[in-house]
């Protein structure tokens, strides 16, 4: 959208700004997770039974609570490395959560706000696609964080409720939102791609670097072939969905 003809050549198409913000977005995105994970890895270390109680069955705290002074130390470490890894999902879950959400309702604007039935076709077949493998890997980190099921039920809200709020507004919008006007393309060109640059860093970083250097994949090199495969015909996939719509 930013690299379209109809905003002025200078500076919009002599500069690759849709890049440039979604770096800038990656970018930021680290650092909000890595202050983030170390003020809750040091709130973890401060007190490592707070947050996570809910995390453990009875049975576990009773092993806990009662466990003898044989390797007591080593019992600790490993339920601080626990705790720290908890947190860790936690993080993860809560940004890739916020990154969905604003991604989410960028699109449905754009689905009730456009007057095209084709292009109203296309984008809802590239939406369901979209939310739906979204909403798996989400489902999967709000698993990992193992939260109390209200707080499991208010992110499955957001997530679901997101889009229909989008498309809502777009309708609403829709007589004074211009899909062609410079300030319309400006504005959802940058939301996108700070969105995108977010999404990015967090599928590549937090999810799919995690699980391919985990050590059920380093002990397998046909396992990481086809996983390899998998992440590729994806891309693919979304790659001609982009396309198409």
């Amino acid at each position: 959208m930013l690299s379209s003809h109809c905003l002025n050549d200078d500076p919009w198409n002599k500069f690759p700004f849709t890049g440039f913000v979604a770096m800038i977005s990656a970018v930021l995105t680290l650092m909000v997770d890595s202050i983030t994970t170390s003020v809750f890895s040091r709130s973890g270390k401060e007190e490592p039974h707070a947050d996570v109680a809910s995390a453990y069955t009875p049975d576990q705290e009773m092993g806990r609570s009662h466990h003898g002074d044989h390797g007591l130390n080593l019992s600790d470490d490993k339920e601080l490395g626990s705790t720290l890894q908890l947190l860790r999902y936690r993080v993860i879950a809560i940004v890739l959560e916020l990154g969905i959400v604003v991604h989410s309702i960028v699109i449905g604007v754009s689905v009730g706000a456009t007057n095209n039935t084709c292009t109203i076709k296309g984008l809802i077949a590239a939406l369901c696609f979209h939310q739906m493998f979204e909403g798996m890997g989400l489902g999967g980190c709000i698993l990992q964080a193992k939260y109390e099921w209200v707080k499991k039920a208010v992110m499955a809200f957001f997530f679901a409720v997101t889009t229909p709020f989008g498309v809502v507004l777009g309708m609403a919008l829709s007589k004074t939102y211009k899909e062609n006007s410079p300030d319309s393309l400006i504005t959802v060109g940058l939301l996108n791609a700070s969105s995108g640059g977010l999404l990015i860093y967090m599928s590549l970083v937090d999810l799919l670097a995690a699980d391919f250097m985990g050590q059920k994949m380093q002990q397998s090199i046909k396992l990481q072939l086809k996983s390899y495969a998998a992440v590729l015909l994806g891309s693919g996939g979304m790659a001609v969905l982009a396309k198409w719509t």
